[in-house]
Order: structure tokens, then sequence, then C-alpha cells
């Protein structure tokens, strides 16, 4: 099986129902790496800013995160730079995704890519 799981909800938030989306959107990424399915996880919009707060080592998902970071694709370039993240998605490791030309901007992750590929495409 082929999951493209994509992060959008905010990091900076800090509700319930973000940090659950985030939680079950590593978790699936960590089930099907487990499954040993092919599988890829994208922040985008607001969500480029998890990967500095998954960092942390006293974040409560720190640990999913490390166990999940070699399946993340990466994070949208043109997204970071809205939402004030790009230097932290640097600073994190995280590779700067730009498929897709978007005027005015440095370039978007492709999520349409993933459906064109056959993924079963989720957005937490």
């Amino acid at each position: 099986m082929k999951t493209a799981i994509i992060i959008i909800a905010d990091a900076n938030a800090n509700t319930d129902d973000s940090n659950g989306r985030a939680f079950n959107a590593l978790t699936l990424a960590l089930e099907s790496k487990q499954k040993e399915d092919e599988v890829a996880v994208v922040f985008i919009g607001a969500g480029t800013r998890w990967p500095q707060a998954l960092s942390k080592p006293t974040h409560p998902f720190h640990g999913l995160y490390n166990e999940v970071r070699d399946v993340i694709r990466g994070a949208s370039c043109g997204c970071a730079a809205v939402f004030g993240a790009t230097e932290s998605v640097k600073a994190c490791g995280i590779p700067e995704l730009k498929d897709v030309a978007v005027p005015s901007t440095p370039g978007l992750a492709s999520v349409r890519q993933f459906l064109a590929e056959g993924y079963h495409t989720l957005i937490f």
C-alpha cells in the first residue's frame, strides 16, 4: 500500500484538535512503516511549523516523530515562507518541496503528485 500523509494542522494553535491531528498523522506513518508500506509525510500550510515543535526533546510526540523521520518527504517551501517556518524547517533538516510553481511564491509541495502516483492521500 502507498500512503501520503499531509499535515496541515497548526502546531502554534496548541489545541486538542491540532495536536490530535498531528499525533494521529504520525501514528499512521509509524503503523504504515511497521507494515512495510510505502509512506510519505509532508508538512504544508501552517503544518510547516510542526518540525520545530516536534524536534524538541520535551515535546510529547518527540519520540514518535523520531521513529518516522525517515519517511518525512519534506515541507512546502512556499507554505513555510508564508507561515514563518523557513528557517526552522531548514534547521530541522527537512527538505523544502517546490514541486508546483505558484506566482509570488518560491514554489509549493504538490499534493496532486501523490494522487497521480496512486497514493492513498490523507490530510490531517
